[in-house]
């Protein structure tokens, strides 16, 4: 508005001087040459004018194009999402949209040709913010380039947005400052997001790494792509030497097309199938057993792998053997204590009959004595057997360990001749302990059968005292135990020679 005041009068200025001092000159000369004179200066006053007009008139059109493009501007801004300020060389605000002016709560402050810092002062809540920003300013000024930062600016409302600025310098030809653009996006609800997917991707992990089950993830070829820390506790192998290979490495041979066609039916149908009973390799050997479930991974509708979770179900499954062996051995124990009973009612009238004729018979027979004497052995044999019936609660009393040990010859010494093998007892008199006689006694006759069937030709058992304990030895010419078998055992379990105990060594010596 000034500039124009200031064009109108300096044209009015020139057209009175060109009127008064033109008509000064004309003065001095003839009259007759006068009128001419004087059309020439209206001419010429005419031409100056119409090219001032002209110029008026061509400057007007750009101030309009200018006031229509700023408009434009101004337009595209304000309906702009993202804030945007501009600023000068100096830092001072030039121009912001109206979504600026909302984010720094400055709707009724005339912010023009104001720094950061100066503005603070009207905006107690975004004083923290501007201040900053200014800061932010300055260092975009030092690096000489377009730099990007995360700013938070406090609501009305008491929430708070963040904010993605961009800082772009702009320098003239000189390399002088010339302007700063400022643009800020709103991405207060992805940062939400990105925490929120990070927290589940934690949650993820926790349960992953921390799940008392084994939990594998496999691409679409069935390779590892990662495991928890319970793959080298079932498996005995490391988890980083198993990333990458199939996870049919780890299944026995014969359960390959079983869990293949398994994980075939989780792609087709996208749902969660169960393998049960997959036989692992174990490293060491050890006998391995697990239920295996199969979950799709599906990202955006697709398949992109599969998450596998393995229960080790090998104790259930020992426990189980155990238990129908345990049966097994109560039907036996059943059916030896109704042998023994059937073959003690025979033996009793058998008895009877014998001392009978011992008594009728006039001479001292040899043959009533011995026939007596298999009856009684007979007799034994068949209380032994009740020793095999039904589990007997353990009753500990004092008793005669030679007293066992025989029992024990006497009942095992028939079994051992059908192996090829003689059985003798050396035990000395007077070696009592506390003890269940029936479990002693069946003890030492799974060692004795294990002797005589080891092809021994001989065997010893011995009895003797060793200070304040009873030793109890059992020695044979058999085979016993191979290289192999031994070595395979101290490979498998360390023998602590203070306590007499053994415990797995996980495959060290």
């Amino acid at each position: 508005m000034k500039q124009r005041t200031k064009i109108l009068l300096l044209y009015l200025f020139c057209s009175l001087v060109w009127v008064v001092g033109s008509d000064l000159v004309l003065l001095a000369f003839d009259q007759e040459v006068m009128p001419l004179f004087q059309g020439m200066k209206g001419i010429v006053f005419v031409l100056v004018s119409s090219v001032f007009i002209y110029l008026l008139i061509s400057k007007t059109e750009k101030l309009q194009e200018s006031e229509e493009e700023k408009e434009k501007i101004d337009t595209l801004i304000n309906s702009m999402v993202d804030f945007v300020n501009f600023k000068d060389g100096e830092g001072r605000w030039i121009q912001t949209n109206d979504y600026g002016l909302k984010l720094y709560q400055l709707e009724n402050v005339d912010y023009r040709g104001k720094k950061d810092s100066e503005l603070a002062a009207y905006s107690k809540a975004s004083r923290e913010p501007l201040l900053y920003c200014e800061h932010t300013d300055n260092l975009t000024w030092e690096r000489g380039e377009t730099t990007r930062t995360e700013e938070v600016f406090p609501m009305k409302d008491g929430t708070k947005k963040t904010f993605d600025t961009i800082k772009t310098p702009i320098y003239d030809e000189n390399g002088k400052r010339k302007g700063l653009v400022v643009i800020g996006r709103d991405i207060t609800e992805r940062k939400k997001a990105e925490k929120q997917l990070a927290e589940s991707e934690l949650r993820y992990k926790a349960l992953f790494d921390h799940n008392p089950e084994l939990v594998y993830r496999i691409d679409l070829h069935g390779n590892i792509v990662d495991l928890n820390d319970k793959f080298m506790q079932v498996t005995g192998y490391n988890q980083e030497d198993a990333l990458g290979k199939s996870i049919l490495t780890y299944v026995q041979p014969d359960d390959h097309e079983r869990l293949r066609w398994k994980l075939e039916q989780v792609k087709l149908t996208r749902k969660a199938h169960q393998c049960n009973q997959v036989r692992i390799n174990h490293r060491y050997g050890d006998r391995v057993i697990v239920n295996c479930a199969s979950v799709p991974i599906i990202i955006d509708n697709e398949l992109v792998g599969i998450t596998g979770y393995a229960t080790n179900i090998t104790k259930i499954i020992e426990t189980e053997e155990k238990l129908r062996t345990t049966e097994k051995l109560a039907v036996v124990g059943e059916l030896a204590a109704g042998i023994a009973h059937e073959i003690r009612n025979p033996l009793t009238s058998l008895r009877g009959f014998v001392q009978l004729f011992q008594d009728e018979s006039k001479e001292n027979n040899p043959l009533h004595r011995i026939m007596l004497d298999e009856l009684e052995r007979i007799n034994t044999i068949a209380s032994e057997l009740l020793v095999l019936s039904r589990p007997q609660e353990v009753a500990f009393q004092r008793c005669n360990l030679r007293q066992v040990l025989g029992d024990v010859i006497q009942l095992m010494g028939t079994n051992s001749q059908l192996n090829g093998a003689t059985l003798s007892l050396q035990a000395e008199e007077g070696l009592s302990l506390e003890c269940d006689p029936n479990q002693l006694k069946q003890l030492f006759i799974n060692v004795v059968k294990n002797a005589a069937e080891s092809g021994a030709s001989a065997i010893v058992v011995r009895a003797f005292p060793s200070g304040t304990q009873i030793c109890v030895a059992v020695e044979d010419n058999g085979c016993g135990i191979s290289a192999d078998r031994i070595e395979e055992a101290r490979r498998t379990f360390l023998h602590d020679k203070r306590t007499g105990h053994w415990t797995r060594a996980h495959g060290q010596l």
